[in-house]
């Protein structure tokens, strides 16, 4: 009797190492990565989104990054497609690691019906486009405060979006999207804040000094507007606007610092809720809830 399909979620806020001990955990339990970040699926968007590299992979099989031109959007419904593509391809025993911080792609994957199938509406559309972030953002406040709460404040598409399911969604429409996995095992990583902002702020010295800069100078160069990659959100954003002259380096810097670190907070604010997450400060207690879990 083949086992049931088992998976890993490997969560946390940015910066806390979700992917060097993916891959050591898959390495050791001879699983599959699953990526569940909403910008690593998109093309040539690397460095500032600290995606994995094939160097980094050790021979680990990784999925659903590269996968959309970060010229159209990508949504949560196309990631559950996508994730069923892969998972078919795939030996029904064998471990999967969902690796990820977009709360809302794993949510879509671990908790059955969970993302909404409300249509755009344009004329709404329209009509928010006028408004400016913060306008939006009290809109939205009034509509699902919870909502509110975790959103990306300064990202006009997301803000939008969240207001048109808002508005539309009573009661709620939701994707008829039966259970993925039958069992699932979701381990955090937790990280004292004064040792994780240190962590954001040197990887953020890091990309600008490898190349972070030129990558949204190329990008731009490409074809993507500077609206589209200040929908990017954090790195992209606000290299965008030292490339548009709006803030010297040194403002840049330290503006993406403190924006990483608030979202790092809403990252745990969102986690926070989840009653069934283990939370871990060293990679033996992964492997030992995760080596349990397997013995079925």
């Amino acid at each position: 009797m083949s086992k049931p399909r088992s998976l890993v979620v490997i969560l946390g806020p940015t910066a806390s190492g979700k992917s060097s001990l993916s891959v050591k955990l898959a390495r050791y339990f001879s699983g599959v990565v699953i990526s569940a970040d909403s910008r690593q699926v998109y093309r040539n968007l690397n460095i500032g989104t600290a995606k994995i590299t094939r160097t980094e992979m050790k021979g680990v099989p990784h999925f659903l990054l590269n996968v959309a031109s970060p010229r159209g959007q990508y949504s949560v419904s196309r990631y559950v497609r996508d994730v069923r593509r892969v998972l078919a391809k795939l030996p029904a025993d064998q471990p999967i690691f969902l690796v990820g911080g977009s709360p809302f792609y794993i949510k879509a994957l671990t908790t059955p019906n969970s993302f909404s199938t409300i249509p755009p509406d344009p004329k709404l559309r329209r009509r928010l486009a006028k408004k400016t972030a913060s306008q939006l953002l009290v809109i939205l406040q009034h509509l699902n405060p919870d909502r509110a709460k975790n959103i990306d404040s300064a990202n006009r598409r997301r803000l939008i979006r969240a207001i048109e399911i808002s508005k539309h969604q009573t009661p709620p429409l939701i994707a008829e999207t039966p259970a993925l996995f039958p069992r699932i095992l979701k381990i955090g990583l937790q990280l004292p804040r004064p040792r994780l902002y240190h962590r954001i702020d040197t990887r953020i010295d890091r990309r600008l000094k490898h190349g972070l800069v030129q990558e949204v100078a190329r990008l731009h160069r490409y074809g993507l507007t500077w609206k589209k990659l200040d929908s990017f959100g954090l790195e992209y954003r606000f290299v965008s606007r030292y490339l548009r002259g709006q803030l010297s380096l040194p403002a840049t810097t330290a503006a993406l610092k403190s924006a990483t670190h608030d979202f790092a907070r809403r990252q745990m604010t969102w986690w926070r809720r989840e009653s069934d997450i283990h939370w871990i400060t060293k990679s033996t207690d992964a492997k030992k809830l995760i080596g349990k879990f397997l013995e079925i």
